[in-house]
């Protein structure tokens, strides 16, 4: 492949894991880059290509860098398989993929399952390198077996805390060091027994998710209970959320407009559905936003972006939705037309109010536009007196339509 970019994985083992494609294209460049204990486990006689370390932050230095030694023979090292949660990506995007010849080795997530026994198709993998350990919440289940990538010695005691903290202590860890090395090493004790304030940099967590008693049960659905949000009143409760996100109909990879945020319940849910969703909360009060970036933050979702602003002037410069949810404000004038504006066609519109002023925007919008007009009442059984009766929550209209594109 004429002037491709040569990626070679790397494990714990060094150059006598590599097999000998790898080797050969590690002897024959002319620039060996990579982070400096990859380096290092190269011989220097049979790897006489000049040696840079990558600089921090990594990723805005890539395209400079490689257009400095443009057309010398290039090399760049990497953990194990560079297409998974490694430079690959990064230099995929940076150069594109047919400039690459990508050599992989195997992941430590390979590898831990083999130690482990554990079928690697059904284990899930969750990176906590460069990413909030909030992230690692979403993805807790009783029973579950995950594995979590670290990003420093210190991972496994913040993970530990993490697990105390949020009513999953009786969970097993087991932290894999130096997988396939002849340094590797096996720590194993419950998140509440923990006693590892360091670990080698280098690790891979195995956790045997194990949820405490008296835990809130959150399931993979939408609907979660009201009880996992702090809110001061302001939230889209249970069933109608659930309903909500059933019209919303989030799929991968796709972006919400979650308008008049008020607890981020919707948002957060949206982002729940897949860990590619992603969405932005737009509120007017700063109180109720810090409130959805905490509620991000419990519930696993920390990537949701909260923008503190008034609709519809917040909404100018945010990147085009998928879908728009208008759960507050929807009286402010040209909020609607702002958000049915913004979609593409296929974008999904979906607006609840409890009020007849904007009840009357939503029958006008049906009008205009079509969709689907419903009224949604939940009742709940109460005791009166010695008896049980019901007690209605306020009645709920949803407007939810899908843009034509004919209409866009």
């Amino acid at each position: 492949m004429n002037g491709a970019i040569a990626v070679v994985g790397i494990g714990a083992d060094g150059w006598d894991g590599l097999p000998e494609n790898s080797r050969r294209a590690l002897r024959t460049a002319e620039v060996l880059i990579g982070a400096p204990r990859q380096l290092a486990l190269l011989p220097g006689g049979d790897c006489p290509g000049e040696r840079i370390t990558w600089p921090s932050p990594l990723r805005p230095a890539v395209p400079g860098l490689l257009a400095a030694h443009q057309g010398r023979a290039i090399a760049v090292l990497a953990s194990g398989d560079p297409s998974f949660y490694g430079i690959g990506r990064t230099l995929a995007e940076t150069v594109g993929a047919d400039r690459l010849r990508i050599h992989p080795h195997p992941s430590s997530v390979s590898y831990a399952c083999a130690r482990l026994g554990w079928p690697l198709e059904d284990t899930e993998t969750v990176s906590l390198v460069a990413r909030p350990l909030a992230a690692l919440a979403a993805a807790l289940h009783p029973g579950r077996r995950l594995l979590v990538l670290g990003e420093g010695p210190e991972t496994p005691a913040r993970v530990a805390a993490l697990l105390r903290e949020t009513g999953w202590g009786g969970t097993r860890i087991r932290v894999l060091e130096q997988l396939g090395g002849p340094a590797e090493r096996l720590l194993d004790a419950t998140a509440a027994d923990w006693p590892h304030e360091r670990t080698d940099a280098l690790h891979v967590l195995a956790l045997d998710c194990v949820r405490d008693p008296d835990a809130l049960r959150l399931g993979t659905v939408p609907g979660l209970p009201d009880e996992a949000y702090e809110h001061d009143g302001q939230l889209t409760k249970r069933y109608v959320r659930a309903a909500t996100l059933a019209a919303l109909a989030p799929a991968p990879g796709e972006l919400l407009w979650d308008i008049g945020g008020g607890s981020g319940s919707i948002g957060v849910e949206w982002m729940r559905a897949h860990r590619s969703c992603r969405a932005i909360a737009v509120e007017k009060s700063a109180e109720r936003a810090a409130r959805i970036a905490r509620n991000a933050d419990a519930l696993g979702v920390p990537g949701l972006r909260v923008v503190t602003a008034s609709a519809p002037d917040g909404l100018a410069g945010l990147p085009t939705p998928d879908a728009v949810f208008v759960g507050g404000g929807l009286t402010a004038p040209g909020l609607l037309q702002a958000c049915w504006d913004a979609l593409p066609a296929g974008g999904r519109l979906v607006a609840n109010t409890v009020t007849l002023e904007s009840e009357a925007l939503l029958a006008e919008g049906h009008r205009r536009h079509g969709g689907e007009l419903i009224r949604l009442a939940v009742s709940t059984a109460v005791p009166v007196g010695g008896f049980t009766g019901w007690r209605q929550a306020m009645p709920v209209t949803q407007w939810s339509v899908t843009k034509g594109s004919e209409q866009a």
